[in-house]
Parts: structure tokens; C-alpha cells; sequence
């Protein structure tokens, strides 16, 4: 049953992903993209498109990213591209929203098919943490969140507390308070580029960087890097 359910969460997260890609890239002019003004009209229509009914575009992404997390999907793309389409704000919410509900379901069906697998894959290597989240697993795995989960892929972050059989409800709700600042960053270099598109004449890097939409969450984000750093030796280093 496991080996089986792995194939076709395999197969399915594949599936998806190229009709996702064909999607994208079946609608874009390959010959197009050294072409700024192309990049220009790509972001009116979507504007245009994501604006003509939000609400329904909401539930759309809102169901696509709790998916693209259930099938091992990675953090990253799903929050600049809510940045892009939902500008910080909402894009934020939303992505808080669907992917810690989506990390819930992926932590829920490891743990009731995988547990095993997800204790030889993980445990050897955070044998040294469990007994620290289980002291406060609410507080331990907020931080956790807060801070990355410290360097391990994404899909790994969502199994990890299978080791210490942690409380769904902690687990949604640490995920959700832990993603924020991190998401919020990421949500704003979407706008930020989205804005940047919409408003230059012309491509330049320089001015891509040097514009406050850019410069500012990267500023915010080396930030969340050097506290999550500090964070990080305070409450995950070997002597805890």
C-alpha cells in the first residue's frame, strides 16, 4: 500500500506539474522573450484576468497551492507568484492559508501511511531536537517555521513532526503564525515585481534592484536571515 500510494502521489505531483507548465508556457510566445514590451502586455492581461473575478481566482489558488504542497511541491514559486497575481497583502493570506492547509493534509497522510519511512528518514538526523519539541511543541515548531526549518526541503519541514506525533491544531496554527514573515517577504518581491513591470518603459537590472519594491523585502529578508540565524543557535544548537 505505501510503495503504491508513493507512485501515485509521484505520478500525480508530475501530472500536474506539466499541465501547469503547459498551461504557462503553451501561452507564451517563445520568440517573444528578449521582448520587455511582451512581459508588459503578459502583465496587463493577468492583471486584467485575476481583477475580472478575485474572489473565484482566490479559491482557485487557494485549492492549487493546498495540492502543489500535498504532492511535495516547493514553497518558493507559490509565494512569488501569489505576490504577482495577489499583490503582498492578500497574496500573503492566501498562501499562509492554503499552503499551511496543505503542509496539515501532508503531515496527516504521512503520518497515517509513511510514519515509518518518514522515522528512517528523519530521525537519525533530529534525534537531537525531538525531546526540545516535545518540552513545547507549539513553541519549538513556531520557531522552527519562523526560521526555515532550518535548511531541510520544504516537504521534509511538513513530515518532520510525524517524530514527535504532534497536536494537528498545534501543527496548523504554529505553521501559520511560523510562515508569516517569511511569506510576507516573498509575497512582496512578487508585487514588487509586478509593479516594476508595470510601470517601466524598459528593462534594466540596476533599476530592477535599485527600485524600493525590490530593494526593500531583499533588505527585509537579509533580516529574517540574520535573526533566524541568532534564533537558530539560541534554540537548535547541539547543546539544548
Amino acid at each position: 500500500m505505501g510503495k503504491n500510494l508513493k507512485i501515485f502521489l509521484g505520478v500525480s505531483y508530475l501530472l500536474i506539474l506539466f499541465v501547469f507548465l503547459y498551461f504557462i508556457f503553451g501561452s507564451i510566445q517563445l520568440d517573444r522573450l528578449d521582448d520587455f514590451s511582451y512581459y508588459k502586455e503578459l502583465q496587463s492581461n493577468l492583471d486584467n484576468y485575476i481583477s475580472s473575478n478575485i474572489l473565484i481566482n482566490l479559491v482557485y489558488f487557494f485549492i492549487f497551492g493546498i495540492v502543489w504542497v500535498m504532492l511535495l511541491g516547493f514553497g518558493s514559486p507559490i509565494l512569488i507568484i501569489s505576490g504577482i497575481l495577489f499583490g503582498q497583502w492578500l497574496g500573503t493570506a492566501i498562501s499562509v492559508l492554503s499552503l499551511s492547509i496543505g503542509a496539515l493534509a501532508l503531515y496527516s497522510i504521512g503520518n497515517f501511511f509513511f510514519k515509518d519511512v518518514v522515522k528512517i528518514i528523519l530521525e537519525k538526523k533530529f534525534v537531537k531536537y525531538i525531546s526540545l519539541f516535545q518540552k513545547n511543541e507549539f513553541l519549538y515548531f513556531f520557531i522552527y517555521r519562523f526560521i526555515g526549518g532550518l535548511g531541510v526541503p520544504f516537504f521534509l519541514q511538513n513530515l518532520l513532526p510525524i517524530l514527535f506525533a504532534m497536536k494537528k491544531r498545534n501543527y496548523f496554527l504554529s505553521s501559520c503564525f511560523g510562515f508569516i514573515p517569511s511569506f510576507f517577504i516573498m509575497n512582496t518581491i512578487g508585487a514588487g515585481l509586478n509593479i516594476y513591470v508595470k510601470q517601466a518603459s524598459s528593462f534594466s537590472m540596476i533599476n530592477l534592484i535599485l527600485s524600493k519594491e525590490i530593494y526593500i523585502p531583499i533588505l527585509m529578508f537579509v533580516i529574517l536571515m540574520v535573526v533566524s540565524l541568532i534564533i537558530k543557535k539560541k534554540f537548535f544548537n547541539d547543546r539544548n
